[in-house]
């Protein structure tokens, strides 16, 4: 593995919010050194510490103080894109981006449902970057793009994957998503305090959607979707960080609890990407307390790139239910597109 931060990486859209925890996890990362940071219209030739209105609690490194925010257009010298737009400005810019040779690591949803373009999560199916063949073929890019999934959906897709060999048929979620994951300003206080706002738009049909490709098989360089039933309802909640989810899920084999537990405490990342400096020996933490996982004490597990599951249950209607929690905007957003890259310099065996 290098040790040394000798790939060239841009962060488009490094303003907001996933793009500031980018800006955050690449401080001092030991394979990228960040050349490039890309903004608005209003952002652009002012230097980053004055352009970014910074709300982590981490105060922002002094090189990215000092950087002028460029505009989001090919140009500057990057081997890695990661890119941290909206997905509305997304859908125009990655594609230029993957035309001029750039390789995008997306947070965006814009082309998470593509055919051609890997949704990836690389603890769980690090073998779909070979759709990038395809893509490289059918659309002429001497660049390439792949995408991770929704927050919400990485919380549930991790412990899904380790009960996949006892036949998952279907899932019924529902999720508390934190005010984070609606970027910022966000929701009004006037909305959210005293309250909890029972739709979020886009997020169920997301979440009905991205963990069948996740799970799926790739055969011939297409994926074959697993064969799930997934019903979604998502509320937003007044905490600042972490998404729960509860899920309630029918397996083939009827497996106790203890089994359930036991398989997702053991589930590890493949081999091809257990020592990436992103990855974290145990994606699935399981807590056995009555009253775990909660967002404030456990959200930042791994890191924040652990997805932690308690109440593990025997379900009266499905087969098992339990709860599962994710830091969204670190496993959920800019970790999942910094450990994406990480996953693609291997693949490309540079790494």
């Amino acid at each position: 593995m290098s040790r040394q931060p000798s790939f060239r990486v841009a962060i488009l859209g490094a303003t907001g919010m996933v793009g500031q925890w980018l800006v955050h996890l690449l401080d001092r990362h030991p394979w990228f050194r960040v050349v490039a940071l890309t903004g608005s219209d209003r952002s652009v030739g002012r230097p980053y510490g004055e352009a970014c209105r910074w709300l982590l609690g981490a105060p922002m490194p002094e090189w990215a103080a000092r950087m002028p925010v460029l505009p989001t257009e090919p140009g500057f010298e990057a081997e890695l894109v990661i890119s941290a737009l909206p997905s509305e400005i997304a859908r125009e810019a990655e594609p230029r981006f993957a035309a001029a040779g750039y390789r995008v690591a997306s947070n965006a949803s814009a082309y998470r449902m593509a055919s051609d373009v890997p949704l990836l999560m690389p603890d769980v199916n690090f073998d779909h970057l070979a759709l990038l063949s395809r893509q490289r073929n059918e659309r002429g890019w001497t660049g390439a793009l792949l995408t991770n999934p929704n927050c919400t959906t990485t919380a549930a897709v991790l412990p899904l994957k380790a009960l996949m060999p006892y036949g998952v048929r279907r899932v019924h979620l529902v999720s508390l998503q934190a005010l984070s994951g609606a970027g910022y300003p966000g929701v009004s206080a006037l909305e959210i305090v005293d309250n909890i706002l029972p739709h979020i738009p886009g997020e169920e049909e997301k979440l009905e959607t991205e963990p069948r490709k996740l799970l799926g098989r790739l055969m011939d360089e297409a994926v074959e979707e697993a064969p799930i039933l997934l019903s979604a309802q998502t509320s937003r909640v007044p905490t600042l960080d972490g998404h729960l989810v509860c899920l309630s899920v029918e397996l083939e084999e009827r497996i106790s609890p203890e089994q359930a537990m036991a398989a997702m405490a053991a589930y590890r990342p493949p081999e091809e990407v257990a020592d990436l400096p992103t990855a974290v020996p145990t994606p699935i933490a399981v807590r056995r307390e009555p009253d775990r996982p909660q967002p404030r004490l456990d959200r930042l597990a791994g890191g924040g790139m652990s997805v932690v599951v308690g109440r593990v249950q025997p379900c009266p209607v499905f087969t098992l239910k339990f709860v599962a929690l994710t830091h969204n905007t670190i496993r959920g957003a800019a970790g999942a597109a910094l450990f994406n890259a990480e996953a693609l310099l291997r693949w490309l065996g540079r790494a």
